[in-house]
């Protein structure tokens, strides 16, 4: 679509496919937090490296060099931009934003340009979350999985989205700079030494996620901030998987149980406990949204395909799990409300289990590309640094 000239922005159309529609919506969905404005969850690189899912960036580095080079191409600023932000960001119900443009306070006056990567459909995944421009051609914009926008992230492109009134509108969002001290290359490249290469030796155990602190995955409605209401979204989204978490040690109720999600725990579903055990509840969420990013397709996995093992969950081991989900889901309405059940496809014991191999070979694949790719990384970041020094 061709610009204007008042209103610089151009509108892409299936700029993604859907395979890297979906690759990010699942990373998404097993990594996300809690957002920046009341019902948005996000997802950070600078996040995925730090909770140990350093891997996870890799998907996301062809297009952010896709992206960049069409804005500069777009603009005519070619080998000016650095990238400020990278982020999936996703708006359930009752998400909203009114008219502003992105540089609008003090602290986001680097910002020149932005884009963004519908990762899913208007009126198939979500209802609402319309996207307007205040002046200029087209005004209104409904999301389609793999379409992209860019404009200027000045007033010349103040825009609002309405407010989402079911499903979970989900994007990817860059915002771009001619100002060098915002680049996050810079800082995710110190980021990646401190957190991967120390550990490349031990590669296994490196792709273990470690959450984030307990209030980062809390929510309330409207943000609240006491935790009487609302619901872990780790746990909310295993719910809207089918699933439940079981912790077999022996649990206090009446204590402090902050440490409680990073403990190892198994996964029950209806009325048998699945017989694997995971690290942590974040590592038990990534195995299973990758199940359900994976086994929707027919034969997706290639591993050989092993007997699933589970037992008929016990009177004991129900009231234990009916226990955790009082303190970590207090209401199980709101997260189906945030949260719409994923779960469309038959669930398979067996191929589950093959999901949990496949998976491991998936992240393993990732953080080798990492290793492999930090140190091209590192020296095209040098000299983009010289050039912008000089």
């Amino acid at each position: 679509m061709v610009m204007e000239e008042d209103h610089p922005r151009l509108i892409l159309h299936n700029f993604l496919t859907e395979d890297e529609c979906k690759e990010l919506e699942f990373i998404h969905k097993s990594c996300s937090t809690i957002g920046y404005r009341p019902n948005v969850f996000s997802t950070t690189l600078s996040h995925l490296i730090a909770t140990n899912s350093a891997h996870l960036i890799i998907p996301f580095l062809p297009i952010r060099d896709r992206l960049k080079e069409k804005v500069e191409e777009t603009f005519g600023c070619e080998y000016e931009l650095v990238t400020e932000f990278t982020g999936l960001i996703s708006w359930s119900r009752g998400a909203s934003i009114g008219w502003h443009s992105d540089d609008n306070r003090p602290y986001l006056k680097q910002r020149d340009f932005t884009a963004v990567c519908y990762l899913n459909s208007y009126g198939k995944d979500f209802e609402g979350g319309l996207f307007h421009f205040q002046d200029g051609e087209p005004k209104t914009i409904g999301p389609m999985v793999g379409d992209a926008v860019i404009y200027t992230a000045d007033g010349r492109n103040t825009h609002s989205v309405d407010e989402v009134t079911s499903g979970e509108r989900l994007t990817l969002t860059l915002w771009f700079s001619r100002d060098s001290s915002h680049d996050e290359d810079a800082k995710l490249i110190l980021l990646l030494e401190e957190n991967v290469l120390h550990k490349s030796n031990n590669v296994p155990w490196s792709l273990l996620p470690l959450p984030a602190s307990d209030n980062m995955y809390w929510f309330s409605p409207h943000q609240a901030s006491n935790q009487d209401i609302g619901f872990d979204i780790r746990l909310g989204r295993l719910h809207a998987l089918g699933f439940d978490v079981y912790y077999s040690r022996d649990v206090n109720f009446s204590s402090d149980l902050s440490q409680l999600l990073m403990e190892p725990m198994q996964l029950a579903r209806r009325d048998q406990l699945l017989d694997h055990e995971f690290v942590n509840v974040l590592h038990s969420l990534q195995v299973a949204q990758f199940y359900f990013w994976k086994g929707c397709k027919a034969q997706a996995f290639t591993n050989e395909v092993q007997s699933g093992k589970a037992v008929r969950l016990s009177r004991s081991q129900s009231e234990k799990i009916t226990q955790v989900n009082s303190i970590f889901l207090k209401d199980s309405k709101l997260v189906e409300t945030v949260f719409q059940s994923a779960d469309r496809c038959y669930f398979n014991l067996a191929t589950f289990s093959a999901a949990i191999t496949e998976w491991e070979d998936y992240s393993c694949k990732l953080h080798k590309e990492i290793l492999l790719s930090l140190p091209q990384w590192r020296a095209h970041q040098a000299i983009y640094s010289v050039k912008f020094d000089v």
